[in-house]
């Protein structure tokens, strides 16, 4: 009966949670990013310093992103909260400097050839396009996927 659809139907199914590491250097707006995905303020958004956790919603499932801090201290650690990763999210600043591209590029290749890793879908997110030092979506690939880094001329 229609009264029977209407108030017994019970709650909707549980969304599909998955759990999501976001790795990236200190500065490359990995904490900016999820602040706002789970609309959050982003003013005075600190270094995170070891890990946090949020879990980021989205229509269809519930992202629990593990964000991992990117200063030098924190990056030998990395690895260490890789364990049932379903999914990585690599931060990249379009708008750094080539050295720490190049610092950028190689934490990424670690990542990517980590046993853990290796086998996940990755997200290359290159952050601060509206900075106008950003490089363009073909630069960033080329600088993140090459095995050696284009030198300007």
């Amino acid at each position: 009966s229609c009264f029977k659809t209407l108030c017994c139907k019970g709650p909707p199914p549980p969304r599909p949670e998955y759990d999501v590491v976001c790795i990236g250097l200190t500065g490359s707006g990995k904490t900016s990013l999820l602040s706002r995905l789970c609309s959050e303020a982003t003013d005075n958004i600190i270094p995170t310093t070891g890990f946090s956790i949020k879990a980021v919603p989205f229509q269809n499932a519930i992202l629990n992103v593990k964000e991992l801090g990117g200063a030098d201290s924190i990056k030998k650690y990395w690895s260490r909260y890789y364990q049932g990763s379903q999914g990585v999210v690599f931060v990249l600043d379009s708008a750094s400097s080539e050295e720490d591209l190049e610092v950028a590029r190689t934490e990424l290749h670690l990542a990517l050839q980590h046993p853990q890793l290796c086998t996940l879908p990755f997200l290359i997110l290159a952050n601060h396009q509206d900075k106008p030092a950003a490089r363009s979506v073909q630069e960033v690939t080329q600088y993140s996927l090459n095995t050696s880094l284009p030198h300007p001329s």
